[in-house]
Parts: C-alpha cells; sequence; structure tokens
C-alpha cells in the first residue's frame, strides 16, 4: 500500500505547484490510462506537464523514450550525432525530469546491427534488465534488442536478449515510425500510432510461443488518446507502466 500511494503521488504530486523552469522550455504532457473508460485521458491520475531541465546543449529531443524501474521514473534523449544515450531522472522534490538525478548521465550503445533504424527508439524495464529497442531500416517489422550491461554501463545488443523479434499482424494505418513499449509487470507491450487519427494507439503484446509482438495479443487493440492538448507533438511519444498507472507522454510543441 506505501509503495501504490509513493507511486501515484509521483505521478499527480500537485497541481497547485507551478513549474519552476521556463515556460518555453522543453517539457512533457502527461495522461494515465483510465481502466473504466478504457483510453488515455491526459492529465487522470497525472501531473498535466512536466518540465525538463540541465539538458545538454547537443540533446536531441526528437528521439526520446522513458521507463520506470520500479523505482525512478526515467527520460532518455539521444545525445546529437553520437550513439549514446542522455539519461534524465524525476525528481520528486521538484515535479521536474533532471538530467543525470540519480541516473548515470550518458549511456554508449554498442553492437548496432547496420539494419538498426536509430531515428526512433524505445525502452522499458522488466523488473530486471534495462532494455532498449530499434527496429530495422530494411526489416521495418522487425525489433533489435538491447539489454543493459551493469558491468560496462552499456547498452549492448543482444545482451540478456533476443536479439531480434518480429513485429506480426500490424493493421494497415499502423504506423510503427511512431511507436513505444512498457512492461507492465506481467506483458512486453508494444504500441504504434495510428496512421489515420492522432487520437488512436494500436497495442501489440509479446506471444511467447512464437517469440513475436502480436497485434490485440493480450491487449485492447486499438485505444483512444482523449483530451490531448492542441500544443501536443504528435510526432511521437512514449509510455511506461509505475506499477500502478499505465502513462502516456508526447512533448509540448
Amino acid at each position: 500500500m506505501i509503495r501504490r500511494t509513493a507511486l501515484l503521488l509521483a505521478g499527480l504530486a500537485t497541481f497547485a505547484t507551478p513549474s519552476l523552469a521556463a515556460a518555453d522550455g522543453p517539457s512533457l504532457l502527461q495522461a494515465a490510462f483510465d481502466r473504466g473508460k478504457s483510453n488515455y485521458t491526459f492529465g487522470y491520475r497525472s501531473i498535466p506537464r512536466i518540465d525538463i531541465i540541465g539538458a545538454p546543449a547537443d540533446t536531441d529531443f526528437s528521439r526520446w523514450a522513458m521507463l520506470h524501474d520500479g523505482k525512478v521514473y526515467r527520460l532518455y534523449f539521444f545525445r546529437r550525432g553520437q550513439a549514446a544515450l542522455y539519461q534524465f531522472g524525476f525528481n520528486t522534490k521538484t515535479n521536474r525530469y533532471e538530467h543525470g538525478h540519480q541516473s548515470i548521465p550518458q549511456i554508449p550503445i554498442v553492437g548496432a546491427p547496420g539494419d538498426a533504424d536509430m531515428s526512433s527508439f524505445a525502452m522499458l524495464h522488466d523488473g530486471k534488465v534495462f532494455r532498449l529497442y530499434f527496429r530495422g531500416k530494411q526489416k521495418k517489422t522487425t525489433l533489435y534488442q538491447f539489454g543493459f550491461n551493469t558491468k560496462s554501463n552499456r547498452y549492448e545488443f543482444g545482451h540478456q536478449s533476443i536479439p531480434q523479434i518480429p513485429i506480426v499482424g500490424a493493421p494497415a494505418d499502423a504506423d510503427l515510425s511512431r511507436w513505444g513499449m512498457l512492461h507492465d509487470g506481467q506483458y512486453f507491450r508494444l504500441y504504434a500510432a495510428s496512421g489515420s487519427s492522432d487520437t488512436v494507439i494500436h497495442q501489440f503484446g509479446f506471444d511467447p510461443r512464437g517469440s513475436k509482438y502480436a497485434y490485440g495479443y493480450k491487449s485492447i487493440p486499438k485505444i483512444a488518446l482523449v483530451g490531448q492538448p492542441a500544443d501536443a507533438d504528435s510526432k511521437s511519444f512514449a509510455l511506461l507502466h509505475d506499477g500502478t498507472d499505465f502513462r502516456f507522454y508526447r512533448q509540448r510543441l
């Protein structure tokens, strides 16, 4: 009960406390899954807007992902021109994502196959291993999986991982270039934007029988996004599960 309360407070904090960062700085817009309505509702059980501070000058804000590791909410951006990630942690005292907070500030990525498309990526924590994923450039329905090696402090291709995982059954309007992943404590899940609506995402689940991500497996196939603000950037999104809530994020334009 104590842990569930702490997680909820991290998501909600207080709506009365204003942001401490500049109004035009980078920030996240947060929604949570409303089980009663089976949709992601903006601001539901959430801080509606969360600021990001301390980002290095060469941070690539267009390439990002998030996860929750059981203790800390984490946000990652690519370092421009490098196969490396900048890591941010959510500071519950300031209600902001801060570069290096309870985090290794920079993490290299090694061993990526030549076909790995680094223009977008997804991450999750499955209770044991921090995982990183790229899609293929040519093999667009293939995931390349990396694991975080705690001895080298690097994301390494195939480390404690199935190196390649197929994505099957995607509907015709699934835009796999806009995607995210999470682990909810039981299932690995993958999400893709709808190419025909910015208020719908498609959901896949990892089917261990074929070691594949299958559309609709143990999942609601389509999930609506409700109340997204006008300044939400629909070009990308991220998700995580914090042990209590499924959470959905877009960046503020």
